[in-house]
């Protein structure tokens, strides 16, 4: 099993290696490419309500240019997760945004747009010797509009798949005191009438430590490189962003036994 987690971690380090050198590759002499910074800080919540149900909440807090300088994103993630077992998760919910114009100087436009998603996800969970690894499945129907005033909703469909581990550092176990190394990728496809060339919408790679306070909160911190569209088939953004997390569960239920478990796969 050890050897063969080990294969794994090589195969996507090498993936992710050849897919970022390629991004960064600038073959068109149209091709524009563009570095931007941010800060995001995000809260997320796990609270157990009976043997299988769990309410699940994300909420973020994300600036965008020199990493602080302008307000990008209000992000409010709402959902029920039903546990099948260890190895199988579903949710569902509500996801309400708010989007601040990157020109808050231009003319005709609203300042800040709000914009609606319903959102459903498949968690798989791979059980290893000192870790997990997660498969995740997000889909999402996103009612957005532009800033311009007056502009309409439109209806688009968003697909994620995560590929994500939690790797204890100075324990066996992801207990009490333990420091863990976290690291994802995450690929972005979207689809609908008003998307035309931008099918593939983001690619998100994070490197970060956590620590493990007690059963119920956990913190983590990392950096974030994002390679996305940015507004024209020829025109590219690298993002290089912190992020600062900090996660809460909690058992409601009447169940003697407490909650134990890490928040599973965080959105970022």
């Amino acid at each position: 099993m050890v050897n063969r987690y080990r294969k794994i971690t090589v195969f996507l380090g090498c993936f992710l290696a050849l897919f970022t050198h390629l991004a960064s590759q600038n073959v068109s002499p149209e091709k524009s490419m563009e570095n931007t910074t941010g800060l995001w800080l995000g809260t997320y919540t796990k609270y157990k309500i009976s043997d299988n149900w769990f309410y699940y909440g994300e909420y973020h807090y994300r600036r965008r240019n020199q990493f602080i300088k302008d307000m990008a994103q209000i992000y409010l993630r709402f959902g029920a997760t039903y546990r099948h077992s260890d190895e199988f998760e579903i949710t569902g919910g509500i996801v309400t945004p708010i989007y601040w114009a990157p020109n808050q100087d231009a003319l005709n436009i609203d300042k800040v747009v709000m914009q609606y998603r319903f959102w459903e996800q498949f968690l798989f969970v791979q059980h290893l010797e000192r870790s997990k690894i997660y498969h995740q499945l997000r889909f999402e129907q996103r009612w957005a509009r532009k800033y311009a005033v007056g502009s309409p909703f439109n209806l688009t469909h968003r697909f994620r798949y995560k590929f994500s581990t939690y790797i204890p550092l100075n324990n066996h176990y992801l207990t009490p005191g333990t420091y863990f190394a976290s690291l994802y990728d995450e690929i972005f496809i979207q689809a609908g009438p008003s998307v035309s060339y931008n099918y593939f919408e983001d690619n998100r790679l994070f490197m970060g430590l956590g620590y493990v306070v007690n059963e119920n909160i956990q913190l983590q911190a990392g950096y974030m490189w994002t390679f996305r569209h940015a507004g024209s088939p020829y025109k590219y953004e690298h993002r290089h962003i912190p992020r600062i997390s900090f996660y809460h569960s909690l058992d409601l239920s009447k169940s003697i036994k407490p909650y134990r478990q890490l928040p599973e796969l965080p959105e970022f």
